[in-house]
């Protein structure tokens, strides 16, 4: 291995420790406690070195929600994998969904609230954001109904799923309802 490609290598190492780090100082401690500082501190490098590889906290959140992103397509994936029929594969959808959301908290918050500098519903869109949607669509274009626009219902029914999460976790809404707000959000929405 060349001296180069070492270096690469160490490179995208700090990289992913950073992103690590960031993102469960964040879910143990919310994202307030993320800051260069207390980042340096915990992976034992210098406030320089962190900036040599993310201009400040907002691209460290937008690294989390990349790799968030990817990991919300393929848990919903894996959730609609066995589902048998279209109702099925709905209900596991947001099943799917809602629990992701409710196991990464500080994730869902780098995703769809905070600024991570990530353009979104654009053609500069990054691609695991892109797939998280696509992952999305390739269950709920099969219900949308006909006349209706897949990619219109597929954001209606996720800006849905998006406000159960939000609203259960910050209790506005009761938890123990959840899986009734799911039957009601697939009855109502899907054509099945």
């Amino acid at each position: 291995m060349s001296v180069q490609e070492r270096k690469q290598r160490e490179r995208a190492e700090r990289e992913r420790l950073i992103v690590a780090t960031a993102r469960e100082l964040a879910e143990q401690q919310g994202w307030d406690a993320v800051t260069t500082r207390r980042l340096a501190e915990r992976i034992e490098y210098s406030q320089p070195v962190l900036y040599s590889h993310f201009r400040g906290k907002r691209e460290i959140i937008g690294a989390v929600a990349l790799q968030g992103a990817t990991e919300l397509a393929a848990a919903m994936r894996a959730a609609t994998a066995a589902a048998d029929g279209p109702r099925a594969r709905v209900t596991a959808l947001a099943r799917g969904y809602l629990d992701f959301a409710e196991r990464n908290p500080a994730v869902y918050d780098a995703l769809f609230q905070l600024d991570g500098g990530l353009p979104y519903a654009r053609e500069d869109t990054p691609e695991p954001l892109k797939d998280a949607f696509a992952a999305l669509l390739e269950t709920l274009a099969e219900v949308a109904g006909d006349g209706v626009e897949p990619g219109l219902f597929t954001e209606l029914f996720w800006a849905s799923l998006h406000g159960i999460a939000t609203l259960t976790r910050t209790r506005r809404l009761p938890p123990e309802y959840t899986e009734q707000r799911v039957e009601l959000l697939v009855d109502r929405l899907a054509v099945l």
